[in-house]
């Protein structure tokens, strides 16, 4: 069959059950693929073919004998930020170029456990810390939908995999967007779980009050047959919440679209940067959505202009700690004959991050430092918590927030936009972090150089259910989701 790629995560798993193709071939066609398009894509940083061809013989093997899974044969690509056990992570770094993960992230794991074939690590912006996935030390990925511009960051080649069909579905990480910025650049559905709900155990950290795991897929079912997989406690994870999980794809349908009360924050609708053909196709789903039954309802999010400065003082001082582990001295890269310690220090972390991460670092270093702990963090905080609160009034009197999910759509490669221009471009994303709650993008239709637009749904804490289901319903009403870039339809 030369069309598998074609097939729904659903439609997979029923023909796996079916015995209609088997696991290996899937396996094969996807490998394939990725050996024919990955060069104009440059999606994959490590292709693991013979571990992904014995994974597909062990879950044929458990289909055959009646122990399989529903995704049981299924391949999955894994943002290179998820540790792996016995495949290089690298965080896009050059730091971690050499990095042998001795162990499996639990999301791996919980892959591995449900039968998923681990095609391989995707590309991403160093240390998650971008919005283009230029900031890797294994170069730009190409966004499928024009190859000159970039698929978004830093999931950016989760999304590209996924849009370019070279994986059915990939993990990817959120910590002011990195998932929805990507699926909204590439027309994809991706899903920013709320803080806790996906474990962070064996995920590189960036900023670890911010970062969460979640699914990245053409529709909001494939989404949810991931979340199956990826949700639920884990004691290896502090910060991981112990609730029940919801059968995500049981619950596609469970939320009533009408009387569904969707609050339009009147704040980012109004905002500077926000391109007009974005907020026409944003604006027109949300006028579907209205004509399914849905109430639009006017709200004020009145802190919105603090978001930008409050997100980038945090998430660079947790930057700043995390990242003080890579010294040169026990992992990663070391940097060649140094004369002394501090030589050592300095070089292998001069030469081993990029020119992001170094900027990062240092702004968070900063906001550390003695005399300005107070005056910038400790304030970033307390602005942090009004954040929050600001969101739970709206939801007082709404279900869902709708906004775009970014303000453009992609940027050409090697635009060469200033740090703060690229910040201001997560202006619609970072709030739900600094917030952990969860949100959704959905395709919603294309600007006039056909490059997608994305819708992005905000939920209150725990409602990963309700905003799958809506985004479903939205999907079985339109087709965007089902539209592809002219690379995902070649035959390998």
């Amino acid at each position: 069959m030369t069309d598998l790629h074609r097939l729904s995560i659903r439609e997979l798993s029923e023909g796996l059950a079916g015995a209609k193709f088997s696991s290996r071939e899937l396996t094969e066609h996807y490998l394939k693929r990725i050996a024919k398009l990955d060069t104009q894509v440059k999606s994959y940083v490590t292709v693991t073919a013979e571990q992904a061809l014995a994974q597909a013989d062990a879950a044929d093997a458990a289909i055959k004998a009646g122990t399989a899974t529903a995704l049981t044969g299924v391949p999955i690509a894994h943002k290179d930020i998820f540790c792996t056990q016995g495949i290089k992570t690298t965080a896009g770094s050059k730091m971690l170029d050499n990095f042998i993960s001795p162990y499996d992230a639990t999301v791996v794991a919980k892959g591995k456990a449900a039968g998923l074939v681990t095609l391989g690590k995707v590309n991403m912006d160093e240390f998650a810390m971008g919005s283009t996935s230029e900031n890797s030390f294994y170069g730009a990925t190409a966004n499928p939908w024009n190859l000159g511009h970039v698929p978004g960051g830093s999931s950016g080649g989760s999304a590209a995999a996924v849009a370019a069909d070279l994986a059915p579905f990939a993990t990817g990480t959120d910590t002011g967007g990195s998932i929805r910025q990507p699926a909204s650049f590439c027309g994809l559905t991706g899903l920013k779980p709320s803080y806790g709900r996906v474990s962070r155990f064996g995920m590189i950290a960036y900023a670890s009050s911010l970062d969460q795991g979640g699914p990245m897929a053409r529709s909001a079912e494939d989404c949810a047959y991931l979340m199956n997989v990826m949700a639920g406690h884990d004691a290896k994870d502090s910060t991981s919440i112990e609730k029940d999980v919801d059968d995500y794809v049981a619950n596609l349908n469970g939320t009533a679209i009408q009387g569904l009360r969707i609050g339009i924050p009147k704040q980012y609708f109004n905002v500077a940067g926000l391109d007009a053909d974005v907020k026409a196709r944003v604006e027109e789903s949300l006028k579907k959505l209205e004509d399914m039954g849905a109430t639009l309802v006017e709200i004020d999010l009145n802190m919105t202009e603090a978001y930008v400065p409050t997100y980038y003082l945090i998430a660079p001082a947790e930057a700043s700690s995390n990242l003080s582990r890579y010294d040169g001295v026990r992992y990663g890269y070391r940097a060649e004959n140094p004369v002394d310690l501090m030589d050592l220090y300095k070089r292998s972390r001069s030469e081993g991050f990029g020119a992001e991460v170094q900027r990062r670092i240092l702004i968070g270093t900063y906001a550390l430092s003695a005399g300005y702990y107070d005056a910038y963090y400790v304030k970033a905080q307390k602005v942090r918590r009004l954040i929050q609160q600001d969101f739970l009034k709206a939801f007082e009197s709404v279900d869902v927030i709708a906004a775009p999910a970014a303000p453009t759509t992609a940027y050409k490669i090697g635009a060469n936009l200033s740090p703060v221009e690229m910040y201001l471009g997560d202006i619609y994303t970072i709030a739900v972090n600094l917030a952990g709650l969860p949100a959704i993008n959905a395709p919603v239709g294309f600007d006039k150089d056909n490059l997608p637009v994305g819708l992005q749904l905000i939920g209150n804490y725990w409602s990963e259910s309700q905003l799958l289901s809506v985004v479903h319903q939205y999907q079985q009403a339109t087709d965007w989701h089902t539209k592809r870039a002219a690379i995902a339809e070649e035959n390998a």
